[in-house]
């Protein structure tokens, strides 16, 4: 479903960005990163803080140590993906069978069909169906990213987590609350303890990851959402979702 009421890009996204723009307005990048953004022009949104200038974002290579983590300006953004909209695209049998990892999506899908929480792949798994570009490894991981608005219960994690076992692939859920990430398997295992909390200036413990407390820890937490002007997020949502209909 594409919520064209949505005002920011989330962590996870990824971003069909105007390579050229981006190149010629930053420091010089590594040798790699031009070659890799003519041929797919794709940044993914990192945690960070944000502002209506500048969206945190990584460039991802080919390689595993070819990663640049840079700022783009969201006038730079031709389109929008979210993890959730990369469920719709179709994985071509030959990667299927060669790619535990993609297998491993197939089957989760069918396991979480009945979820109310929105969530997709990210990693090397969300790029490949995004750009096209085989970028999974038949000893890649499955990434999953799930976003929770809403607190959830360790029971309903758990449940989750149970319906992710003994598939092809290892896979590692994320969760996103408005706030910040953390591992579903950690907060499954939830006890008084607190648990380790992705905010946008690093990790910091916590017991409750939709606590008030996250932003005494984090003055910068509210800005963790990347910020577009409303009427070019709506436009490049709709845009995205007409080229997935065809």
């Amino acid at each position: 479903m594409i919520h064209c009421e949505l005002q920011s890009v989330r962590t996870h996204d990824l971003l069909e960005i105007d390579a050229s723009h981006l190149l010629s307005g930053h420091a010089p990048a590594p040798e790699w990163v031009e070659d890799d953004l003519l041929r797919s022009p794709f940044v993914v949104v990192r945690r960070g803080l944000a502002t209506k200038q500048a969206i945190p974002v990584g460039v991802r290579g080919a390689q595993r140590n070819q990663r640049w983590a840079t700022l783009c300006h969201p006038k730079s953004v031709r389109n929008i993906l979210t993890p959730s909209q990369l469920l719709t695209r179709a994985i071509p049998i030959s990667r299927a069978n060669a790619i535990p990892a993609l297998r491993a999506l197939y089957l989760l899908k069918e396991r979480w069909m009945e979820s109310v929480l929105p969530w997709g792949p990210g990693g090397s798994v969300g790029f490949e169906l995004a750009t096209g570009r085989h970028a999974v490894k038949p000893e890649s991981d499955l990434d999953i990213v799930l976003y929770a608005e809403r607190r959830m219960t360790a029971e309903e994690a758990k449940s989750l987590c149970d319906r992710a076992m003994n598939l092809p692939a290892v896979v590692d859920i994320r969760v996103e609350t408005p706030i910040c990430g953390f591992s579903l398997k950690e907060f499954a295992g939830w006890s008084p303890a607190a648990i380790l909390l992705r905010v946008p200036r690093g990790i910091v413990l916590a017991k409750d990851p939709w606590g008030d407390e996250i932003g005494s820890m984090d003055p910068n937490y509210a800005a963790a959402r990347s910020v577009l002007p409303t009427g070019d997020y709506g436009r490049l949502l709709k845009n995205e979702c007409r080229r997935m209909c065809k």
